[in-house]
């Protein structure tokens, strides 16, 4: 960006749809090749706080896009399941922008919409970065300690078990400051949020979604990771107690173009805890 600081003002945009704006930020904008951010969910998440730090660096190689989801305190909420209303939101977006095709990287439910994407519009996904929270827990419990505490937040919202949530997402407690907890707690309460964290992670919800998996004939998306056809790196913290790494495992095996890369004393946020190495190994995989 020609030494220009990428501030949350002179990147943010608007883009009108007929399901409601999606608030986006771009940056990068000489470089043809497009790169979109997605980002996870969980209390006060935006794609603006998953990614900040990441932005100036790919703006260097790429027209870097990071896309706020529909029901989460910054784009226009819409009916429907998280999940599946965000991907619909990025081919939305996609669409009224003109881009044909894009490489992703997606951050937790981030990662799991970009395979759903690239299971759906293979010709429109180019290169896929998933950061966590992809695959099925194989040794580890279900839900994972991250879970039970987002679950136990969700149940019955208060600053303590935020913090608590907060202090499981990372290896380093030190990167749990005053100020990211002030900011999680006054965007995890935006009513938006809360409607979206309960349909996602309310106890209740657990149930019926473990209800409707049970008697279901639609296979989950994880059994599907074998049609993704681009190249896939799956990136994941050693440290990570909200998706575990033997969730990788089945990933690894049935995406056919996948590698894995796993960061040491690292949690869930590899983008913020491993910062410099992630976006060294993201880099010289988009360059190939």
């Amino acid at each position: 960006m020609g030494g220009v600081d990428l501030t949350y003002e002179n990147t943010q945009r608007e883009l009108a749809t007929d399901k409601g704006v999606i608030r986006y930020h771009e940056a990068g904008a000489e470089h043809d090749d497009v790169l979109l951010l997605l980002h996870g969910s969980g209390p006060g998440v935006t794609g603006w706080r998953n990614y900040r730090g990441n932005l100036a660096f790919f703006a260097q190689t790429h027209h870097v896009y990071i896309i706020e989801f529909p029901g989460f305190g910054v784009s226009d909420p819409i009916e429907g399941h998280p999940v599946l209303t965000a991907g619909k939101s990025v081919i939305r977006f996609m669409d009224a922008l003109g881009i044909e095709k894009a490489d992703v990287i997606g951050n937790s439910m981030g990662g799991v919409v970009g395979i759903n994407l690239a299971i759906k519009f293979p010709e429109r996904i180019t290169r896929l970065v998933t950061i966590g929270g992809v695959g099925p827990n194989l040794f580890s419990s279900s839900p994972s300690e991250g879970l039970r505490l987002l679950q136990e937040f969700t149940d019955a919202p208060d600053r303590e078990k935020l913090i608590r949530w907060l202090n499981g997402m990372v290896y380093d407690p030190a990167l749990v400051t005053e100020e990211l907890i002030e900011q999680r707690w006054s965007a995890a309460i935006d009513p938006e949020a809360l409607k979206t964290a309960a349909m996602m992670y309310g106890s209740a919800a657990f149930e019926m979604q473990q209800k409707f998996m049970a008697d279901s004939d639609v296979p989950p998306y994880w059994a599907m990771m074998h049609k993704v056809k681009c190249p896939t790196l799956l990136t994941w913290g050693r440290d990570d107690r909200v998706s575990p790494p033997d969730m990788a495992l089945v990933p690894m095996r049935l995406i056919p173009n996948a590698e894995l890369n796993i960061f040491p004393k690292c949690g869930h946020w590899v983008m913020i805890e491993a910062k410099e190495a992630f976006e060294g190994s993201v880099a010289a995989f988009l360059a190939r």
